[in-house]
């Protein structure tokens, strides 16, 4: 397996998309959400697609747009095109949704619960095993987990500014992710008490 997860950062990435097509619309609206700059070269694109700043190119322009892209992701029916757009596509980063194979970067399926981003990959063995692997995960991750992982990024934020040692910053959270009283809070919702309980906490330790 020669691919290596890893998230890249999209704002203002200008990302060109040959296609209009349902897997170009689905690759536009994942880029355009994560604050991308999109470029379609189609036929024609969806209304929301255009409210969210998605901009409908020609294909007689794929020189330019390419060009213009720091990401390339071919998803066209049109397969003399697409050779031709990964052709000259050169180095840049590439994503074909037809020969996933050939281009640099795979989009995953993924999802979000809360703040939470999951991506399943299965090296393309099993879409359809993806999507049941998604169904499993969503099913176990419950309201009090995406709360602990809010209740840890302010006990982290709070430490980083009184504990120089990462060890140490560890040691603490962990001591305050088994912690049975801020576990009963959270399971009880009361996420600001749980807060002030860290407070109290994390000045005991120290």
């Amino acid at each position: 397996m020669n691919w290596t997860s890893i998230y890249l950062k999209t704002s203002d990435l200008n990302v060109f998309i040959l296609g209009t097509g349902e897997v170009a619309t689905r690759r536009a609206n994942k880029f355009l959400d994560h604050g991308a700059n999109v470029k379609l070269a189609g036929n024609q694109i969806s209304q929301e697609l255009e409210y969210k700043g998605a901009v409908l190119c020609s294909t007689g322009d794929v020189d330019n747009l390419v060009e213009w892209a720091d990401l390339v992701v071919i998803a066209s029916g049109d397969v003399g095109l697409s050779n031709y757009v990964f052709e000259i596509s050169g180095d840049k980063l590439v994503n074909r949704a037809d020969f996933p194979w050939q281009g640099t970067v795979i989009v995953p399926t993924s999802f979000n619960i809360g703040d939470v981003e999951i991506s399943i990959f299965t090296n393309g063995k099993s879409p359809l095993m993806a999507r049941q692997l998604r169904k499993k995960i969503q099913s176990i991750i419950t309201e009090d987990d995406i709360l602990e992982i809010e209740l840890q990024e302010y006990a982290r934020s709070k430490l980083k500014n009184l504990v120089e040692n990462q060890k140490d910053r560890r040691k603490y959270l962990y001591m305050i992710f088994e912690n049975e009283d801020i576990n009963d809070l959270i399971e009880l919702g009361r996420i600001d008490e749980a807060k002030v309980y860290i407070d109290n906490l994390i000045r005991g330790l120290l």
